[in-house]
């Protein structure tokens, strides 16, 4: 029976020759990760069952990366939750303060995820892993707290959708565009639990970095789980991160996808998501004078070095606009390091950015920049939901990192083709 990349993959896990779209299937994990805000209720969970081991202390992990450093004694108290439950358990992948990153960008840089695997995690974005070959998906707590006693999980087994790419991005298009163009053209629901499967010969021209970014928001447009094929890039990248042996899987070629999407990546533009869905989107066409008073640069979707460097690259000897907080966040400890090796800090500093120790804060609207009534941002984020980064009357607009930082210099929504000579 013919099958997709995602199916090959769960059939693999729970035992099987084969799996159709819709069926429901009970299937081994190979990672289950929590972050400071999900955890807590997991254990809970956890404990309810009434086990006193995880089945595997190293097939889970726990990162403390939305509110750490603790805004308040309520995070403070998750933390330690989560720090005491993983100490009990001898948790081997626990990252805390001074070791953590933002979670999606953390696994992968520590080798944590390969090709072939499966992997839950309670928070939705854990569909990134899939630039990796893996299959990944957000879960609830509940069945986090389930998995960590049992090491399965059930899942209704998702029908395709194709994303066939062609040609090679310009300078200064992105991941970020792609996927925002992708979600403009078929809606927050276009995808709804169904796999979303990149595909074709342009697959080669993106980087991981791209590749991350737009399994990153596979979600946004309402999918089960975004994946990549197993390639050169993925293989070299797992290799340097010193990841386990991949399995890699392929999708038969009369694998049945339910939609093909076609996408020349060479007509990419930059591309801005207005409030308040990462499905309305425009390119610079489009769009007339906004300005904006915030611009925040990082997260799991857009904190990663490649990130940095391009924001960097047009920031480079200029200077923000005086109305515009600017707030840089390196995804993790190690971006963070090669970084301030490479200047890129400097050079966000001297421009009048900020630049955060790794945290999910602002992306969420817990801390490190909230937004007041009537304020804009522009956000390399993945969500621009009606007070999403603060006040229920501000907007935020998702871009890539080269418009975040073209829009930094001018004090309103920029294309960087308009500022990069």
């Amino acid at each position: 029976m013919s099958m997709t990349m995602t199916q090959k993959i769960l059939a693999a896990h729970a035992g099987l020759d084969s799996v159709t779209a819709g069926q429901l299937i009970l299937a081994n994990v190979d990672l289950i990760l929590g972050n400071d805000i999900t955890s807590p209720v997991a254990i809970q969970e956890f404990e309810k069952l009434g086990k006193t081991d995880v089945f595997d202390r190293s097939k889970i992990t726990m990162v403390m990366d939305h509110f750490v450093p603790n805004k308040d004694i309520k995070a403070a108290a998750q933390c330690k939750m989560c720090r005491d439950f993983c100490g009990r358990q001898q948790v081997e992948h626990f990252y805390d303060v001074g070791r953590m990153g933002i979670e999606h960008a953390l696994l992968p840089e520590q080798g944590l995820v390969t090709a072939g695997n499966a992997v839950i995690g309670a928070d939705s974005h854990t569909c990134t892993y899939g630039a990796l070959g893996a299959f990944s998906t957000g879960v609830g707590s509940t069945d986090m707290g389930c998995a960590m006693a049992i090491g399965k999980a059930w899942f209704k087994v998702p029908s395709a959708v194709q994303i066939r790419l062609t040609g090679s991005l310009r300078r200064c298009v992105t991941g970020k565009d792609v996927i925002l163009h992708i979600i403009g053209r078929i809606g927050v629901d276009g995808a709804r639990y169904r796999s979303m499967e990149f595909t074709g010969s342009g697959v080669a021209a993106l980087t991981m970095s791209d590749r991350l970014c737009m399994a990153n928001m596979a979600i946004e447009a309402g999918a089960k789980n975004g994946i990549f094929p197993v390639d050169d890039v993925t293989l070299d990248y797992l290799h340097a991160h010193g990841a386990a042996e991949p399995t890699v899987y392929a999708a038969d070629a009369d694998a049945e996808y339910e939609e093909t999407i076609e996408v020349d990546l060479s007509e990419i533009e930059p591309t801005v998501a207005f409030p308040h869905l990462p499905e309305n989107t425009r390119t610079f066409d489009m769009i007339g004078d906004i300005p904006i008073q915030q611009v925040v640069i990082g997260s799991c979707t857009n904190g990663r070095l490649e990130d940095l460097q391009l924001a960097a690259e047009i920031m480079r000897g200029k200077t923000c606009a005086p109305n515009v907080r600017v707030i840089v966040i390196p995804a993790t400890q190690q971006i963070y390091l090669d970084a301030m090796e490479q200047g890129l800090l400097k050079i966000f500093i001297e421009s009048g950015a900020v630049v955060s120790t790794p945290t999910c804060g602002p992306c969420l609207g817990g801390y490190m920049g909230i937004l007041a009534e009537g304020e804009r941002a522009v956000a390399t984020t993945n969500r621009n939901f009606v007070g999403r980064m603060g006040h229920p009357a501000s907007e935020v607009y998702l871009a890539s990192p080269a418009v975040a930082a073209a829009s930094a210099l001018t004090g309103r929504i920029t294309s960087p083709w308009e500022v990069v000579q």
